[in-house]
């Protein structure tokens, strides 16, 4: 017998664990991976070119995945996330092996920005069919407790995986790390391999490609008001925290005289915080009303990046991150969850490579922007103004609340009181289309990623 799309399954299968677990436990591995990758590449550009290297290596890999990602959602929707997925993975795994032969018989540095490269194309592909799984797996308010839970997995990964690169490449050399990232993608090929089982792409109409359909990401934030307010939300978050954790942070602690572990102090706490809400998630999300988790959980992370610019030391800091953390574990997956349940089920690729370049073009933005204008003001009250920003987070989630949900996808039964009659016009759905929350592979302090 021919086995069910799992995104059309009855109400008794709310949420398949067997098929949730196996995602989140490949793609966990393959993220640990590529944070040992991420490390292993920068410690080698920096020995091979300085600064200049290690900053042409990250652009060469984040510049190709958000111009792909468009390209991306179109394919989830129309191909389907199996076909998308089990080609860009195991490109993956031929990439990173032919990498660690090149790495092995050449010292040169343009190669790794070419590997770079591609793999932030692959990466871009991937991420809106990666996106667009966990709407297949579970559906109503346990759709959260599953995006709560992969959310946890990408707070352990850079955890786990920043160190065992910094080992690796301290003992050993770069082809050895290549090699070993290239098993963990072939197991997550495996997981996406059983996971994906019997899923297939959308429905196309008369005259539609994949080029035509690459546009409709702008046009959905356009028609649809809650997909609209809930990108606002997260660019607002993400934008806010990009320079404080990357750049801002340790010249605030060099600033006060603290000592460069101050800042790996700071950053596990946050981390740590962040993964206990993870797991409170996957327990109680779906008992957590979504203001809470959505509204005033954004609130408590403006507050918090302004307090955290004021704290006289290092144990204050480490709290008020903690908090950040904590608050962030729950809004992060809250707002995906929330997204998802709004997108149009023929579109939902598309809709999440518009929430996945929130969270990927605003920390480059975050960066240079917040970075120019310390220049002007200061450290601190640009921190300030990040706060100020992130606070804006809280309003666009409240606007989005307010704006009724779509009739093709029924309401979720943890909302907000919400006007629930009525719809946005836009796109009809046609047919059950292909989160969890992306694996934000390539932000290495960001790992936590406030919005999504």
């Amino acid at each position: 017998m021919k086995q069910a799309d799992p995104a059309v399954a009855g109400p008794q299968a709310a949420i398949q664990w067997r098929r949730v677990l196996t995602l989140t436990v490949s793609q966990g591995l393959s993220l640990t991976g590529d944070y040992v990758l991420l490390v292993a590449l920068g410690w080698t550009a920096v020995q091979l070119g300085g600064a200049g290297a290690i900053t042409t290596l990250m652009l060469a890999g984040t510049i190709p995945r958000a111009l792909t990602l468009i390209f991306g959602g179109a394919a989830a929707d129309l191909l389907g996330p199996r076909f998308v997925l089990l080609r860009t993975t195991s490109a993956r795994v031929l990439l990173l092996a032919g990498g660690a032969v090149v790495t092995l018989t050449t010292g040169w540095f343009w190669p790794l920005v070419v590997i770079a490269a591609l793999e932030g194309v692959l990466l871009g592909l991937a991420s809106p069919s990666s996106s667009s799984l966990m709407p297949r797996l579970a559906t109503g308010d346990q759709l959260a407790r599953a995006n709560s839970l992969f959310a946890m997995v990408t707070r352990i990964a850079p955890i786990v995986g920043s160190p065992i690169g910094a080992w690796m490449i301290a003992t050993g050399e770069l082809w050895h790390v290549m090699a070993a990232v290239s098993v963990t993608c072939a197991v997550s090929f495996v997981g996406v391999a059983v996971v994906t089982r019997g899923m297939t792409g959308g429905a196309r109409t008369p005259g539609e490609n994949l080029l035509r359909r690459s546009g409709d990401g702008l046009r959905l934030l356009r028609t649809y008001g809650r997909l609209r307010w809930l990108f606002v939300c997260a660019f607002c978050l993400d934008m806010a925290f990009g320079w404080p954790i990357d750049v801002a942070l340790p010249l605030l602690v060099d600033g006060r005289g603290w000592g460069v572990a101050s800042v790996a102090v700071v950053v596990v706490a946050f981390s740590s915080g962040a993964l206990a809400a993870g797991a409170l998630g996957a327990l109680l999300a779906h008992r957590i009303p979504l203001v809470v988790r959505l509204v005033v959980s954004g609130a408590g992370i403006g507050v918090g990046i302004l307090l955290m610019a004021l704290m006289p030391s290092v144990v204050a800091l480490a709290t008020v991150g903690a908090a950040v953390g904590l608050m962030a574990g729950l809004n992060g997956p809250a707002i995906v969850t929330v997204y998802q349940q709004a997108s149009p089920k023929a579109r939902i690729g598309t809709a999440m490579s518009m929430l996945t370049l929130a969270s990927i073009g605003t920390t480059p933005v975050s960066i240079v922007v917040f970075g120019a204008l310390s220049a002007v003001i200061g450290i601190t009250a640009t921190w300030l103004v990040c706060g100020l920003v992130a606070l804006a987070a809280p309003v666009a989630a409240v606007m989005a609340l307010r704006q009724p949900v779509p009739t093709e996808e029924p309401a979720a039964t943890d909302a907000a009181p919400t006007p629930t009659t009525g719809r946005d016009p836009g796109p009809s759905t046609v047919a059950p289309g292909p989160d969890g929350a992306d694996e934000h592979a390539g932000r290495p302090l960001a790992a936590a990623g406030l919005g999504t």
